[in-house]
C-alpha cells in the first residue's frame, strides 16, 4: 500500500512538474519578452503586407511603374490577373539558380504557394499561432528568396534575408506568440495537446 501510494505520488509529481515547466516562459525578463512580440508583431506585419501589395497593387512594390507612376488596384494585382512572382524570377534572379527561377517565373503553382506562405506565416506571427511551422516555413521561403539573387548585393553571403530567416526561428524558439499574441492559449487547445508541433 505505501509503495504504490508513494508511487502514485511520484508520479503524480512528475506530472506536476511538467506542467510547471511548461507555463513557465522561456524568456524570464518581462521587458524581453515584449520587445520579442513586438518583433514578432513587426514581422508578421511584413509578411502580410507583402501578401495584399502583391493580391491588390496597393502601389508600393507592385502596380509601380519604373517611370514613378502607381497603377493602385491594377492590372498588376494578382485578383486582376497579375504575377505575383514572375517579375522578380523573371528579371531580378541571377547567380547559379538564374536558369531556375526564370523557369518557374509566373507559373500558377509558384504563385499560389508563394501566396498562401506570405499570408499564412505573416497570419501565424501577428496572432503569435502556430510558431513552429511559421518559423520552418518562414525561414524556408526567407532561404529561397535569398538564393534567387546570388551573390547579395551588399555582403558575399549574409543578407536581410538570412537575418529574416534566423529571426523567425528565434521568435518560435522564445515562444514570442505568449506575449501580446494567442500563443499560450492556442498551447492549450485540445489540437496543439494532441499535435505539439503545431504550438
Amino acid at each position: 500500500m505505501t509503495a504504490t501510494h508513494h508511487h502514485i505520488s511520484s508520479g503524480s509529481t512528475r506530472a506536476t512538474i511538467r506542467v510547471i515547466a511548461a507555463a513557465e516562459p522561456v524568456v524570464r525578463s518581462v521587458a524581453a519578452r515584449r520587445v520579442l512580440a513586438t518583433l514578432r508583431i513587426a514581422f508578421g506585419f511584413t509578411f502580410l503586407w507583402a501578401f495584399f501589395d502583391k493580391l491588390l497593387a496597393l502601389g508600393y512594390a507592385t502596380g509601380k511603374a519604373d517611370n514613378g507612376t502607381v497603377d493602385r488596384f491594377g492590372t498588376a494585382a494578382w485578383i486582376h490577373g497579375g504575377s505575383p512572382t514572375e517579375g522578380f524570377l523573371k528579371f531580378g534572379a541571377d547567380g547559379p539558380f538564374k536558369g531556375f527561377y526564370n523557369n518557374i517565373a509566373g507559373a500558377w503553382w509558384a504563385d499560389w504557394l508563394f501566396m498562401i506562405g506570405l499570408f499564412g506565416i505573416g497570419l501565424a506571427l501577428t496572432l503569435g499561432i502556430g510558431m513552429r511551422i511559421a518559423a520552418v516555413s518562414g525561414a524556408f521561403l526567407y532561404l529561397l528568396m535569398w538564393s534567387v539573387v546570388l551573390p547579395p548585393a551588399n555582403n558575399p553571403i549574409i543578407d536581410e534575408h538570412i537575418l529574416g530567416g534566423i529571426t523567425v526561428v528565434a521568435l518560435a524558439l522564445t515562444q514570442a506568440g505568449d506575449t501580446w499574441g494567442l500563443g499560450e492559449l492556442w498551447s492549450r487547445t485540445e489540437l496543439v495537446q494532441r499535435f505539439p508541433w503545431l504550438r
